[in-house]
């Protein structure tokens, strides 16, 4: 009886998950054209290609992010934290009061919520990395200052 009644009770969950259940949602290959970063946002050449759903885009913000030679974002933090997943090249990253560090294709880099940072590639190679931003109270990113060039070419 209590093995019916444990089974009873999963399927009594497992119900009421479908019925919560949402369709998957694909957006097609160039559906969301490739632009231009934002140039208070990011310094030198970097591409944005939006990986985010109608269905998902309330929850959290993401993209392929693909910075060109010396090409970086401006400092900034996310209220909520951010991944990031390198898929190309090698790249820099530094939180705030801490030595640059290097990112290459493979890595993941956790960024906590609130840490001031800025990433990008290094200055002789290209960098392209996912983001997962999530979302909190309708904010994903502070954007600060631009990284000066003695910043980004410290040791």
């Amino acid at each position: 009886m209590k093995k019916l009644l444990a089974s009873a009770g999963i399927a009594a969950s497992v119900t009421a998950v479908s019925a919560q259940a949402q369709n998957i949602e694909i957006n097609a290959n160039g559906s969301t054209p490739t632009r231009n970063a934002d140039s208070s946002q990011f310094e030198g050449r970097v591409l944005l290609d939006g990986l985010t759903t109608k269905s998902s885009v309330a929850s959290f913000g993401s993209g392929l992010v693909s910075f060109a030679p010396g090409a970086r974002t401006a400092w900034h933090s996310h209220p909520a934290g951010q991944w990031l997943y390198v898929t190309a090249g090698k790249g820099w990253i530094q939180q705030q009061g801490q030595a640059v560090q290097e990112i290459k294709a493979g890595d993941a880099i956790w960024i906590p919520a609130g840490v001031k940072h800025w990433h990008g590639a290094t200055d002789k190679t290209s960098m392209s990395h996912i983001g997962i931003t999530p979302y909190h109270d309708g904010k994903n990113v502070t954007w600060m200052e631009q990284v000066s060039d003695t910043d980004y070419h410290k040791p």
